[in-house]
Order: structure tokens, then sequence, then C-alpha cells
């Protein structure tokens, strides 16, 4: 019998959800510049340790 490990992911922090928005509103506006900015800044506010969420697995 196998057992599948699944890793349970933290629930996002306000900040991630906001840079995630900001996101996807560039995008849908086709604002790639932006989208870039938004992953940029989410990906520094991870890595910070400010980032509740912590970094994805």
């Amino acid at each position: 019998m196998t057992h599948d490990h699944q890793q349970v992911q933290p629930d996002p922090c306000l900040a991630c959800q906001q840079l995630a928005l900001a996101e996807a509103v560039a995008n849908a506006e086709y604002d790639w510049s932006k989208a870039t900015d938004c992953r940029v800044l989410m990906k520094r506010h991870r890595e910070s340790g400010e980032c509740a969420a912590g970094q994805p697995a």
C-alpha cells in the first residue's frame, strides 16, 4: 500500500495576495512589464523573510 504525501501550502499572506491580484490585473490589461514587476516583487518579498507563508516548495 502506498501513501500519497502532499505538502500543505500555507495560506498566502496579505502582501502576496495583493501582488498576485496586481499581476492578474496587469495581465488582463496586457501590461506585461507591470506583470513582470509584480512577479519580481513577489519573489523578493518571499525571500525577505517578511512573508508569513514563506517560499513555495
